[in-house]
């Protein structure tokens, strides 16, 4: 089985410190820029960053729904962890200064793919589809911090 990477960043005008704190309130922001791909969504412990629980499904395509229960936590500075309990998913958010009042932020979502020739589509499709998920999200993370 072969490991699956979506990636994809964005330059937010906005300083790191309030990017990170935008994606880190699962209670609030967060669930505010969600794009339409993400439904069911609900904090189940903490709300703010590290030690939060966070579900959530995720519609990738018109056929494959992943239902999401996400562990999170804050490994270093600027970096948001979020471990699927129902997957082998882990997605990595890196938030760091890009400049004077902007950031750079890098999300990064790496799985264990299938196997086969559904494993071939996979590997070819779904980084593009979960990047463009992605790129909606920041485009309204965007909208929202810098107000």
């Amino acid at each position: 089985m072969a490991q699956v990477e979506a990636t994809t960043e964005r330059i937010v005008a906005a300083d790191a410190e309030t990017v990170f704190d935008a994606l880190a309130d699962y209670s609030g922001t967060r669930s505010k820029v969600m794009p339409e791909q993400f439904s069911e969504y609900e904090v189940r412990e903490g709300g703010d960053g590290e030690g939060s629980l966070v579900h959530w499904k995720l519609q990738a395509t018109s056929k494959r729904v992943r239902d999401c229960l996400l562990e999170v936590s804050e490994p270093t500075d600027g970096e948001l962890v979020e471990k699927d309990r129902n997957s082998s998913m882990v997605t990595t958010w890196r938030v760091t200064p890009a400049g004077e009042g902007t950031s750079r932020v890098v999300v990064t979502s790496v799985w264990t793919g299938a196997t086969g020739i559904g494993g071939f589509f996979e590997r070819t499709f779904a980084p593009k589809g979960l990047a463009r998920i992605y790129d909606g999200l920041l485009d309204r993370l965007a909208t929202e911090v810098e107000k």
